[in-house]
């Protein structure tokens, strides 16, 4: 295909809150050679994008006029010279593993290397594809890839009510593992209970994490704690979790450095999905586990909340720095 058409995009000029956000319409070339033509059909926010649009992610964006945006679920428009493997009509998702500023999917249309997407399920709704990608290869890659999960493990995950934290509950289901969720606060229990969580600790009312997790493990410890928090808390994790007991950190919610626990023996990890995902071999591998699961009901995206419009990605934005939702927030163009 030799033509260029119109997508509406996200950008943003300069750091700072959601109202920074603007929709633009800009000329979109055609695919080239290895590139594909997504009409994007729904989005699924991450918290990185939050970070990158405040200048606190871990790179700056590239200003003025940066895109943002890792996850999206659509059907291919057009195909480049040499793409084989997909043709138009066919559903994908986005596999995100690219700068943010150069490659954003915040559009009703966008533009791809065929490396950055993978083949989804013709069953599966775009709403539910958009908030499938990061969420669930963080969690399968975390504790399946890294941790080497185990039938019978108990799995300790903090913020449990993020959009990777109820992945990480059916994820540790799935696996025949014992999933314990905790939330700040009593108004999420219940709905974590409902995802599968065995237990829930309320940290507001029970400060005692690693003394609630011993507890519940009859005075051993949880093989694995999965933190999207990080900073000084980290420490004191490393008491929640059993002898030998491995620790995953992949999530800095906290902002400040994070320190490592001291009770001995245990392993820590610091998780990176792009860096686990980065080949295309392990991305197939990931698209397997993440479509079987969505087929066979096993993995079932928690979506918070939907917004119809790219003009309402300011106030999605604004829903996902609340904290207050549980699960995945989705924009549909």
């Amino acid at each position: 295909m030799t033509t260029s058409t119109t997508a509406r995009t996200v950008l943003f000029d300069e750091i700072g809150g959601p109202e920074v956000l603007r929709v633009q319409d800009l000329e979109l070339p055609a695919p080239g050679p290895g590139e594909i033509q997504l009409k994007v059909e729904a989005l699924g926010l991450n918290r990185a994008e939050a970070l990158l649009r405040s200048g606190a992610y871990y790179y700056q964006p590239t200003l003025p006029a940066s895109r943002n945006g890792y996850e999206a679920a659509g059907v291919v428009e057009a195909v480049g010279e040499g793409v084989t493997d997909l043709a138009p009509g066919d559903p994908v998702l986005v596999a995100a593993d690219f700068h943010l500023s150069a490659h954003g999917v915040y559009a009703d249309r966008v533009v791809l290397p065929e490396a950055m997407v993978v083949p989804r399920p013709a069953e599966v709704d775009a709403v539910t594809a958009a908030a499938a990608w990061v969420t669930y290869t963080t969690a399968h890659g975390a504790l399946d890839l890294v941790a080497g999960m185990r039938p019978g493990d108990h799995v300790l995950i903090t913020g449990a009510s993020s959009g990777v934290g109820t992945a990480a509950i059916q994820v540790v289901r799935r696996a025949g593992a014992v999933p314990i969720a905790t939330t700040r606060t009593e108004a999420k229990r219940q709905r974590l209970l409902d995802l599968g969580a065995a237990h829930v600790v309320v940290t507001d009312s029970e400060k005692d994490v690693a003394g609630e997790t011993r507890r519940l493990t009859s005075g051993r410890g949880a093989e694995i704690v999965l933190d999207a928090i990080g900073g000084p808390g980290f420490k004191d994790l490393g008491a929640a979790a059993a002898p030998g007991g491995t620790l995953v950190s992949y999530g800095w919610l906290d902002g400040r450095p994070t320190v490592l626990p001291t009770n001995w023996p245990l392993t820590v990890h610091g998780y990176a999905n792009m860096a686990v995902f980065a080949t295309p071999e392990a991305r197939r591998r990931a698209a397997a586990y993440l479509a079987s699961g969505l087929l066979d009901g096993t993995l079932r995206p928690e979506v918070a909340e939907v917004f119809d419009g790219l003009d309402r990605m300011p106030q999605a934005h604004r829903l996902m720095e609340s904290t207050t939702h549980t699960g995945k927030i989705v924009v549909r163009p």
